[in-house]
């Protein structure tokens, strides 16, 4: 297996770096994200740091796990240890004959793509916040007002959740939120029904870990799980879901006897994983920061959103 460091070098407007491969590489004339393999007994974050002052001229100032993606080429089996970076000092050029750019997140992507980094592409598009209502407790028009101000601040992501209100009123409660997140052009999955799901005009549904574990197809939409343990992280891996939630990190309200398990355990669950992971658990934006360096892509939360 050949170990790579492979960097999505991030600018504030979203924009990311890619890399053509130069004449007389394997897959020459194919765009990449920058980076290189990782030496025996090297960290991944050190090759990191050497293959992109070597190949572009930068120096990390602040980078974060991410997603692993194995691929098998033809002429080898590569693991890729994906990074963001969000800072560094230098303005990346090429140095070894390779081709740059930027490329818009809005746009279609260069092409060829090694199809290694592909995938990535998709992972790449979620946004660092995961917000799931809550209108069993707060009332379904408080809830709805609530979710138009965050929309309005640019959420882009959602899960109808209320798992606990009537079905009917469940129902027109998801139909509009649904509505109100695709007018601000945000994503909304549903909780555990997919016929809701559908019925609703959802992006896709969200699986409880039971439902997730009693899984036996991937559905073809947009899909999300929640995740306890190795095992079912292991199962939404298996399924190529979208993404998946850890938690819970912090002791909840939602979940007053659930034993949290705390970034250190959320860290060592969450290396390697080949999907998206979002913390939950007592989670604010405040915790972001805590969260990348644990290995998340962003945090998911219920009453945090909306306060």
């Amino acid at each position: 297996m050949l170990e790579v460091a492979a960097a999505v070098i991030l600018r504030a407007d979203g924009s990311f770096l890619i890399a053509r491969r130069p004449p007389g590489k394997v897959y020459a004339g194919y765009w990449e994200f920058p980076g290189g393999k990782i030496e025996p007994g090297e960290p991944a974050a050190s090759a990191l740091a050497r293959e992109l002052r070597e190949e572009i001229g930068i120096d990390v100032v602040r980078a974060y796990p991410w997603i692993t993606r194995v691929h098998a080429y033809s002429h080898a089996t590569v693991r890729l240890n994906f990074f963001r970076v969000l800072e560094w000092s230098g303005d990346p050029h090429p140095r070894e004959a390779q081709t740059i750019a930027w490329q818009q997140p809005d746009t279609p992507v260069a092409q060829p793509m090694l199809p290694a980094n592909a995938p990535v592409l998709a992972s790449l598009a979620l946004p660092q916040e995961y917000a799931i209502t809550t209108a069993d407790t707060l009332g379904a028009q408080t809830m709805l007002k609530r979710l138009e101000q965050r929309l309005a601040q640019g959420l882009k992501l959602i899960q109808v959740r209320d798992k606990t209100m009537a079905p009917d009123e469940r129902a027109e409660f998801a139909r509009a939120a649904v509505r109100l997140a695709h007018r601000y052009g945000a994503r909304a999955l549903v909780n555990s029904d997919v016929a809701l799901a559908r019925s609703a005009g959802a992006d896709g549904v969200h699986l409880t870990a039971q439902g997730l574990m009693s899984l036996t197809e991937r559905p073809a939409a947009l899909i999300a799980a929640s995740c306890h343990d190795a095992e079912q992280l292991g199962r939404a891996m298996q399924f190529e879901l979208d993404f998946a939630l850890l938690g819970p990190v912090k002791p909840t309200e939602s979940h007053p006897v659930a034993t949290s398990m705390g970034w250190t355990h959320f860290a060592e669950l969450a290396r390697g994983a080949s999907i998206p992971v979002y913390a939950i658990g007592g989670m604010s934006l405040a915790d972001l920061e805590d969260a990348w360096r644990a290995g998340a892509h962003g945090v998911a939360m219920i009453r945090g959103a909306w306060r």
